[in-house]
């Protein structure tokens, strides 16, 4: 690998912790601006980039399913749905999200390549996500039901910044806090009472 090849992936990793850190801004309570600020426009694009992209591996694992596009708060959000008949879209899950997680991040890197421009594209396929998103309601009302009842701090499973940041604003609104511990793969959610 030479030098040029180095820097890049640094210059990647070091984009990928701001981004966290930004998300991570924005699930403690700060203000994402970046999110607030990106272009309708640039949003749609990274869309249809994206789909692009998402089409051509589709066809290539010859898997069927149609893509949706929608832009809202300040992201673009991809669906990939199928048909009850279609085969292969769990694949593309996985076990617990995480091919679903690597496909997002391929994704992310194709918009990236095309754009220029850093996306914080979110992927889902199938419906996947918003069951994730009602189980993480269910872990975080849990959490803060063990809270409520001794007083003592809840560790949660390591998850990925989207999914933090869902726990987040469930713990919050129901009048605790949390805050996330950990580096890379074991950072994790800590619900307490203060």
């Amino acid at each position: 690998m030479n030098g040029t090849d180095d820097s890049l992936e640094w210059e990647n990793a070091h984009e990928d912790g701001a981004a966290e850190d930004a998300e991570e801004t924005a699930a403690d309570g700060g203000a994402d601006e970046e999110a607030d600020e990106t272009p309708v426009s640039r949003l749609e694009e990274e869309g249809d980039v994206a789909a692009d992209y998402l089409e051509e591996l589709l066809d290539i694992a010859d898997i069927d399913g149609d893509i949706d596009i929608e832009v809202r708060g300040g992201r673009t959000y991809l669906s990939v749905i199928g048909d009850e008949s279609a085969e292969g879209l769990e694949t593309l899950v996985g076990s617990g999200g995480e091919v679903l997680e690597a496909l997002q991040e391929l994704t992310r890197l194709a918009v990236l390549s095309q754009t220029g421009t850093r996306s914080r594209l979110v992927l889902d396929i199938n419906g996947y996500r918003g069951e994730r998103t009602k189980y993480l309601h269910s872990i975080a009302e849990d959490a803060v039901a063990k809270v409520k009842a001794d007083g003592a701090a809840v560790h949660l499973e390591p998850m990925s910044s989207y999914e933090r940041k869902i726990v987040h604003d469930v713990v919050a609104d129901l009048g605790y806090a949390s805050e996330s511990e950990g580096e890379g793969a074991k950072r994790h959610i800590v619900v307490s009472t203060d």
